[in-house]
């Protein structure tokens, strides 16, 4: 591992209520509400209470710390060179990100050799400075709360005009590509950033006034086993998605799952990578999309 286990979540977390005991400021509501805004869903129940009842001797009765100075976490020269990597990736140098500080690293591997599987290879021209251009474009309008003039084409190649208010950015990595989810007329719509010929700035809206659009949620029921990692490796998974998960024996866990509608393709190949750790339990439609995969895979293989 190149990162040392100190940069993780957890470490973040219990860093910032030291900061907050150090400063005279903690309280156990204090507490609370750094782990449900910092740390995973979950975590509201295992920090608090390790850090109240002495399994992690940081905090006492009084919401004081035995600790003298704020956590420091520095970066090895190897970090740092891992990081300069991930700035040389095409996706996230379209948020210009700020390389202060690492202006004399090395990368630790060019972007050409990091290779990515169980994606599409057509992913978005990333390099392209008209791509650069519309994307950065739709960052200001949703930092800045602007209206959109959005030029593109259709399925069928007929061009197409919409006036419309950025919701948000999406990324798919699956697809290897960006989407722009926007309220027009007055529905959801949703269109890929590679499909955008241009678009414009227009005036303002208000934020506070906007409802934000609703996509349709789906939720799936599906019980992990923890064998491999597997709680692990499921818990990153699927970072990305609104769950719960309840311990129901040792090993075993319900994991509950939501996601929009029109992810459901890529939430089932990312269930089915899981194999025998995974199994559904509902709901049907789901578990049928499941079986019809498993058959069409075992077609092709014979």
């Amino acid at each position: 591992m190149i990162f040392n286990e100190i940069y993780g979540t957890y470490y973040k977390v219990v860093a910032e209520i030291i900061d907050e005991a150090l400063n005279g400021t903690l309280n156990e509501k204090r507490l609370d509400e750094i782990v449900s805004a910092r740390a995973f869903s979950e975590s509201i129940l295992t920090i608090p209470d390790a850090l109240k009842n002495g399994t992690w001797p940081l905090i006492d009765k009084n919401m004081q710390t035995p600790i003298r100075h704020s956590p420091s976490r520095p970066l090895t020269l190897l970090q740092k060179r891992w990081l300069k990597s991930l700035l040389t990736d095409p996706r996230i140098s379209l948020f210009a990100p700020s390389c202060a500080g690492l202006e004399d690293i090395e990368p630790l591997l060019p972007s050409d050799r990091v290779v990515y599987f169980d994606a599409y290879t057509d992913g978005d021209p990333y390099g392209s400075p008209e791509y650069i251009d519309i994307f950065r474009t739709i960052l200001k309008a949703l930092h800045d709360h602007r209206k959109l003039m959005i030029r593109f084409k259709g399925h069928n190649k007929q061009g197409h005009s919409w006036i419309c208010i950025p919701y948000k950015l999406e990324y798919s990595a699956k697809d290897d590509k960006f989407r722009l989810i926007t309220a027009h007329m007055p529905h959801v719509q949703i269109i890929n950033l590679a499909r955008i010929d241009s678009c414009e700035l227009l005036d303002s809206f208000d934020a506070d006034s906007f409802d934000i659009p609703q996509a349709e949620k789906c939720t799936i029921i599906a019980e992990l086993t923890d064998e491999r990692n597997a709680l692990a490796r499921a818990m990153l998974h699927f970072s990305d998605l609104e769950k719960e998960t309840v311990k129901i024996s040792d090993s075993k866990y319900k994991v509950t799952l939501t996601y929009d509608r029109g992810d459901e393709t890529e939430i089932l190949i990312r269930v089915l990578s899981f194999g025998p750790m995974i199994k559904v339990l509902s709901p049907q439609p789901f578990i049928d999309l499941i079986k019809e995969r498993l058959n069409l895979q075992e077609n092709f293989c014979c």
